[in-house]
């Protein structure tokens, strides 16, 4: 199937031409369709599969197609679609799609997110906008301030409604949507569907198809992942060193913390490693600044609590290191889906104390596998590193073997090459199409 096949307009065509793309990825194929023919819509879909375009290309091609739509063009300032998302990364990022796509439609679009002044966002809705991106918490502050109207909205967008409860933004969600229009379009984008979130689809949605392209809880098919068992106070320095010994040049690096990411970038940048730290308490302009920085290769690492493990989008990343396990093992997988996208092969490698000994055997069984593991020489852990196993499992590989000190093809983390992940850790699986396409912690 061709962008072609999917009856979206000229305007929309040339737009997507203009960035490469010919072919729409599963998700593309199998959403835009139902939302061009105005149903709701409920679509299990990770970050890196093509789903902000799925959403945006269609809302586009009603709001400027009367013919097929209810979605009428009609001179208001009254915004006519919502898309409420969790972080204020992803709001920026949806925006910049909106504007990409819709580049030849004339369309008006805003995004509207904490961390910086309102009173610019005031001005913009006040001349008028089609399309409204906001985080909940910024959206209810202007319809505290009555700067915003939600009457008009037709088409209202929840992308990553999972994250948006893991961040308590539920209540907020509701109190949103009691605001809007009773008729309208609704599509929901998750990348697991939860009971909380089944709650949510099944209070908003209305006869929703159906659309699943991810497994639940599934990692990327192409990212291969590690252990490296160190103790915890010598983290830091096998960090260096895997950076020094392998020429890592474009790392995410994850924390539990906002003072452990500051502490260890600080680290990282006094040992030579050009490093900046992503959380929620850094200014927005530092944080994107931060991100734009890493993405055109000026920095080689970036440190980030959890915060950074949706919605952002690196092209092509190489490699993700858990410098400490999360404590939700959901969370390793949101993790590891910054790598590994697009058909690309990635890296996910975890540096695991003897006290993540529980996080570590909950994240295999999420996976349903074991990780290979492995000790690096000079690094050798001195506490006891076995994990109690529940009946139903076998204990992981436990490989006291020398790890690599050499660069090897597609595997340069100091570690043995390990299985590809998916099937129960059986050998690669298909590469995924490729597509362009926070309250903070």
């Amino acid at each position: 199937m061709q962008f072609t096949d999917l009856g979206l307009s000229a305007e929309l065509l040339r737009a997507i031409g203009e960035q490469g793309y010919t072919t729409p990825t599963p998700v593309q194929q199998q959403a835009i369709p139902h939302i061009l023919a105005g149903r709701d819509l409920e679509a299990l879909a990770q970050t890196g599969t093509g789903k902000t375009a799925a959403f945006v290309l269609p809302i586009l091609q009603r709001l400027t197609n009367p013919l097929t739509s209810p979605l009428q063009k009609v001179t208001h300032t009254a915004p006519r679609v919502l898309v409420l998302v969790p972080t204020r990364e992803l709001a920026a990022q949806v925006l910049e799609s909106v504007r990409v796509y819709g580049a030849h439609t004339g369309l008006r679009s805003l995004a509207v997110f904490g961390g910086v002044g309102i009173n610019p966002q005031i001005q913009t809705m006040r001349r008028g906008i089609d399309i409204l991106v906001a985080t909940p918490g910024r959206l209810l502050d202007h319809l505290g301030q009555r700067t915003v109207d939600l009457s008009k909205v037709q088409t209202l967008v929840l992308d990553e409604a999972d994250r948006m409860f893991d961040m308590g933004f539920i209540r907020d969600i509701r109190r949103i949507i009691e605001k809007l229009p009773k008729v309208r379009q609704n599509l929901m984008f998750s990348a697991t569907f939860a009971a909380e979130v089944r709650e949510l689809a099944h209070a908003v949605l209305k006869d929703p198809a159906m659309v699943e392209v991810a497994r639940r809880n599934a990692p990327a098919e192409l990212v291969t992942h590690t252990v490296i068992k160190v103790d915890q106070d010598k983290k830091r320095d096998l960090l260096l060193h895997l950076f020094a010994a392998h020429g890592w040049h474009q790392v995410l690096v994850f924390c539990r913390t906002k003072h452990g990411s500051d502490a260890l970038a600080r680290k990282l940048e006094q040992s030579g490693v050009r490093t900046a730290a992503l959380h929620g308490n850094k200014s927005q302009n530092a944080r994107t600044r931060a991100l734009a920085d890493f993405k055109a290769g000026k920095l080689a690492a970036l440190v980030a609590t959890d915060i950074a493990a949706r919605g952002l989008d690196i092209d092509s990343l190489p490699r993700v290191v858990n410098f400490e396990l999360p404590n939700v093992p959901e969370d390793y997988i949101h993790r590891i889906g910054r790598t590994g996208r697009a058909g690309a092969s990635g890296e996910a490698l975890s540096l695991v104390s003897s006290d993540e000994r529980i996080q570590l055997r909950d994240i295999e069984r999420l996976l349903k596998r074991e990780i290979e593991t492995s000790i690096v020489p000079g690094f050798e852990p001195q506490h006891n590193h076995s994990t109690p196993r529940p009946s139903a499992g076998r204990p992981p590989a436990q490989k006291p073997a020398q790890a690599r000190t050499r660069s090897g093809a597609g595997n340069r983390s100091g570690a043995p090459r390990p299985a590809r992940s998916g099937g129960g850790g059986g050998g690669a699986a298909k590469p995924a199409s490729h597509h362009s396409g926070q309250r903070h912690r």
